[in-house]
């Protein structure tokens, strides 16, 4: 038996509210599951998992989900930022609504044990966003073959070890309640949907896991789970571009990724004249882009663009 599975508890006897599964041991082996869940379609009341959760795009996906009335577990290696964004959502909703996790994503044993205190605490999960990433950029004889393997190893290999330890509790609920279906959202990028000048370990990372996302999403609709990926454009005002040290502005000034730019404002103008909207993407685009995948009932595979027009699919 899955060492989560006896967590997986009762969706209605819950002081803060939340919904629950519960399970009653059977004879033997068997379980007997009762539920109430959320309603069919709807972010509210729903228990999300969002890696990466500590900064940047993560942490606005987990504020933002937590304002939409969802339970959230704030989950990262930096576990002092997970708690601290944690914090802030329990003192704006109240005790219990957010907890935070400690993992390393592209670490089977360190995903299972957080899902497992996740299933603990929260009594289930409803959808997990694969948020978690990095980035190194540079040319093919700048970047190394162990910045290569960092990238990969966070960015793709840790989408497939979340899928896998998460899935089986996604499942097992499905199973329970074969009229409600749950979710995997990968947080992905434009960059998974055409190639990046001088940033090609990302932007292969990011090709990897929509097929990935395509893959996951054929195999686990027999399970009552629906795989997409959302491709945000570039956020200009998050630490990911911003870091005066490692941020994608001073990197691609560094790297010459755009030819002429003398300063990290060039580089911004740059970006942003790359956009038919005129402007970065925000947490609050993707969070519309997230919420769209739960609620909508007919679509699965899919990657998303949340880029301003800047890319189009045909």
């Amino acid at each position: 038996m899955a060492s989560w599975l006896p967590h997986l508890r009762g969706r209605l006897a819950d002081e803060r509210g939340l919904p629950r599964l519960r399970v009653l041991p059977g004879d033997g082996a068997v379980l007997r599951l009762d539920v109430e869940w959320p309603a069919a379609g709807a972010v509210l009341g729903r228990v999300a998992l969002v890696t990466g959760g500590a900064q940047g795009f993560g942490r606005e996906i987990a504020e933002q989900l937590a304002d939409l009335g969802c339970w959230v577990a704030v989950a990262d290696l930096n576990l002092a930022g997970a708690r601290e964004v944690a914090r802030g959502i329990n003192e704006r909703h109240g005790t219990g609504r957010s907890l935070a996790v400690e993992v390393d994503v592209a670490d089977e044993a360190s995903f299972a044990a957080a899902v497992e205190d996740v299933v603990a605490f929260f009594g289930g999960i409803d959808l997990f966003v694969s948020n978690a990433g990095i980035v190194r950029a540079g040319s093919v004889g700048e970047i190394t073959p162990e910045d290569f393997d960092l990238v990969t190893r966070v960015n793709y290999r840790g989408y497939f070890v979340g899928v896998r330890a998460v899935a089986p509790v996604l499942a097992a609920q499905h199973a329970a309640a074969p009229e409600h279906w749950f979710d995997i959202v990968e947080v992905n990028s434009k960059s998974g949907l055409s190639g990046s000048r001088k940033n090609f370990a990302y932007a292969g990372s990011k090709f990897g896991g929509i097929g990935l996302t395509q893959s996951f999403a054929l195999e686990l609709v027999e399970q009552g789970i629906k795989v997409n990926a959302v491709c945000p454009g570039n956020y200009l005002d998050g630490p990911l571009w911003t870091d005066p040290e490692r941020g994608l502005l001073v990197q691609y000034l560094a790297a010459g990724k755009v030819p002429g730019a003398t300063t990290v404002d060039d580089v911004r103008r740059h970006y942003e004249a790359q956009v038919p909207m005129g402007r970065g993407c925000r947490p609050a685009d993707v969070v519309r882009a997230i919420r769209y995948c739960v609620e909508q009932a007919y679509e699965t595979g899919q990657a998303i663009p949340v880029t301003g027009g800047q890319t189009m699919l045909h």
